[in-house]
Formats: structure tokens, sequence, C-alpha cells
């Protein structure tokens, strides 16, 4: 599991007590819990997440335990009203929000330029089991590279991507490289703050990192039932 810095790891960790040691790996530890779940503090921003997560997949892939499963979690920007303050979100699409180019019609994405993609899905039964078990929404979870603060910003956004809940700086990085390992992903974020202009004094950090501690504590049942085959 993929968090951006270890408050959020630390969230995670907190519904599975207990570990079984840390492993570094060039740029990156992974702490291994006693459950049999990695967390790792993967960094913030798409790029250094799909660097660790790489990292981490080509170092267990190397040592023979490769993992069936890599999940980004953490807190993020919620599009109200459909993402309140302290709900969570279950990406059933990881977009990243603005790779592509600005043209005078407007922007286009860098698949219709005719490379690369925008979207990863995560498995479809996954991510309805995650919803059930802990009451997430589904729906579209952006990656951004410089965090919304205007409205205009927030508005631009939603006019692009109409499904949008929420938005996080990594799920698109850690994405790339599970799909460059052949290993499915989910995205998962609470709700810390409203997309739209920068309110320090409104952002709930605190309640979003429970909340993630609260969402993994119902997880396992759901991760342990699914399996890749269910998406055959």
């Amino acid at each position: 599991m993929a968090t951006a810095v270890p408050a959020e790891r630390d969230a995670v960790a907190r519904a599975f007590p207990g570990t079984a040691g840390e492993v570094r790996l060039p740029g990156a530890r992974v702490l291994r819990t006693a459950f049999g779940y990695d967390l790792l503090a993967a960094g913030v921003g798409p790029a250094l997440a799909a660097a660790s997560t790489a990292a981490a997949l080509t170092a267990a892939a190397l040592a023979g335990r490769p993992y069936d499963l890599v999940v980004s979690a953490g807190i993020g920007g919620g599009f109200p009203p459909g993402a309140p303050l302290g709900s969570l979100v279950v990406a059933d699409a990881i977009t990243a929000a603005d790779l592509g180019a600005e043209t005078a019609e407007g922007f286009v994405p860098v698949t219709e330029l005719g490379f690369g993609t925008v979207t990863h899905r995560p498995p479809e039964p996954l991510v309805r089991a995650v919803s059930e078990a802990t009451g997430a929404r589904a729906g579209t979870v952006l990656t951004v590279s410089t965090v919304t603060g205007t409205a205009a910003r927030a508005a631009a956004l939603r006019a692009r991507h109409p499904r949008a809940l929420a938005e996080g700086m990594e799920g698109f990085g850690a994405a790339e490289a599970a799909a460059a390992h052949g290993v499915p992903v989910l995205e998962i974020r609470a709700v810390s703050n409203p997309v739209g202009p920068r309110d320090r004094a409104a952002w709930r950090i605190g309640e979003a990192l429970a909340a993630l501690t609260g969402c993994f504590g119902k997880l396992a049942p759901a991760l342990e039932s699914w399996n890749t085959y269910d998406d055959q």
C-alpha cells in the first residue's frame, strides 16, 4: 500500500497493529505489517510515487514474492457536495487531470494527442467490495501536480471531469508503476478539504487520517476475498 507521506502510512498502519520489519530500497523503505501487508511512504507527487512504487514492485518480483495488488491511499481534496469532509472515496477511474496540452480550443489530453494514457481503471469487483465494506463512494479520483486552490480551477476540473469526486497527487503515478508490472491498482482517499479556494482553516487533516484508519480496519476482508480471477 503506497501513501504519499509517513503520516498517511502510519494512519493505515494503525489498522494493522504489529510490524514484521522494514525493508530498505533505493530511495524508499517498505514497512511490513504482521498482517502480511506492506506499506510504503512513496513521496509527494506522481513522479516520485511512480518511482518509489516501481522500486518496491521490482524488488518484490526479484525476491520471488511479487505483489498481487497496489493500493494508493491517503487524504485528499473532495469535490462538494459529493465528497464532504471526512468522507471516503474509492476510485473507479484514476485520471491524470492535467497530462496533455493546452491549445487555442482548450485542453487536449495526451491520449487525444496520439500517445500515452490518462486513466487507469481499478478492477470493478474490487471497487464494489471496497465501497460496500467501507461506505466509500466510487467515482473518478484526479491526480494533479498542483493542488487546486481557486474556484476557477475547481470549476475547470469539474467541467473536464464531471464524475470527479476527489483529487490527490499520487494515484496516477502508482497506477503507472502497477500497470508496468501487470499488477491491479486501487486508490482510496479520505477527504481532508474541499477542492476550491485554498483555506487551511477549513482543512480537517486529523479527521481525514482517522477516517483512513477506520477504512482500512474494515478493508481487510474485502481484500482477502478478492482475487485477480474475478476480473477475467
